[in-house]
């Protein structure tokens, strides 16, 4: 067995909330394995909520929509450049001493800047975010990571319709003990939003956004 969380937008106010549920877990890498992940983590939250909208938003993901909202493969234009929101996620870190942010690498392979990131920061504690020449900071903890995910949710306007249909988000790779950012998470915050007819308000600004986010 294995627990997992799911993220349901709110609709009483901005925010998220995080209900975890325990299901069979199918070991293995193949991802026939994954699906059945999926489907079992799926089928009990429909135990409890029988009529959930659930929507595994991962490259796991059986729904085309839900692959395409995989931070790897979910793109904003920067610069006329298509960057995934890993890269990007990646390439704007900043770390004590000077090193980062690593704007070059914005645009390549996720995983590749993910490695560089990596190899070039051994040691060094995270000291802030930065892209397009505008630095954000560590708190809220997720801001940074959900401000380019919703922006590349906007960007996408078929791939938003999407999310506006599901009222429950999956992410069948994410532990909370080894990540911090989910886009599962990000994506049950971009319909919270939706909802309360925040997000245009929202990301007009780094200020905006910050006032707005659920810290």
């Amino acid at each position: 067995m294995a627990e997992r969380p799911v993220f349901f937008p709110r609709f009483d106010a901005v925010g998220v909330s995080e209900r975890y549920y325990e299901f069979e877990w199918f070991p293995g890498f193949a991802p026939s394995q994954k699906r059945k992940c999926v489907a079992a983590l799926h089928d009990a939250v429909r135990r409890e909520r029988p009529d959930a909208r659930i929507l595994e938003a991962s490259r796991r993901s059986e729904i085309e929509a839900g692959k395409a909202l995989s931070a790897f493969n979910l793109k904003l234009p920067v610069g006329g450049v298509p960057c995934s929101v890993e890269s990007l996620f990646q390439s704007g870190k900043v770390f004590a001493g000077g090193i980062g942010p690593f704007p070059e690498l914005r645009s390549h392979d996720p995983k590749e800047t993910r490695k560089f990131v990596q190899e070039h920061s051994v040691g060094l504690p995270l000291s802030a975010f930065e892209t397009e020449g505008v630095r954000w900071p560590l708190e809220p903890k997720t801001a940074f990571y959900d401000w380019l995910y919703l922006k590349a949710l906007v960007a996408n306007p078929e791939l938003a319709a999407a999310v506006e249909t599901y009222d429950a988000f999956t992410d069948i790779e994410f532990n909370p003990e080894r990540s911090l950012n989910c886009q599962a998470r990000s994506a049950a915050l971009y319909r919270s939003l939706v909802h309360a007819g925040k997000l245009e308000e929202a990301l007009s600004s780094q200020e905006a956004f910050l006032r707005i986010h659920p810290a």
